[in-house]
């Protein structure tokens, strides 16, 4: 499955244009702009199992650093910041790393 069987390419193309320039990614207007926040649970948990590169049950900060492209092969990695703001908003049980239910509750915002 690809992020394009979830997501428009257009609302894609939208959000990662967004955040070109480093550190100005949002994942709340990212969210919104892709149209992520308005799928349901079960869609983002595809869109979580696709994001998860090494099928491990959460994504870490290795995966983080290449987000965007995940989303648009072209698009920039993410900032150390930005890494590191991401996991600060979605890591409630202080493990280092996004999980399933961590990234659903982010995503919904």
């Amino acid at each position: 499955m690809s992020l394009t069987s979830i997501l428009s390419a257009e609302a894609i193309e939208n959000a990662v244009k967004d955040c070109q320039a480093p550190d100005s990614f949002c994942y709340k207007k990212f969210f919104q702009l892709c149209g992520l926040s308005q799928k349901s649970p079960q869609e983002v948990k595809e869109v979580f199992r696709i994001l998860d590169e090494d099928n491990s049950g959460s994504i870490e900060e290795a995966e983080l650093k290449f987000f965007l492209q995940r989303f648009s092969p072209g698009a920039r990695t993410l900032t150390e910041n930005e890494i590191k703001s991401l996991i600060k908003a979605a890591d409630k049980d202080a493990d280092g790393t996004i999980g399933v239910d961590e990234f659903q509750t982010m995503v919904s915002f």
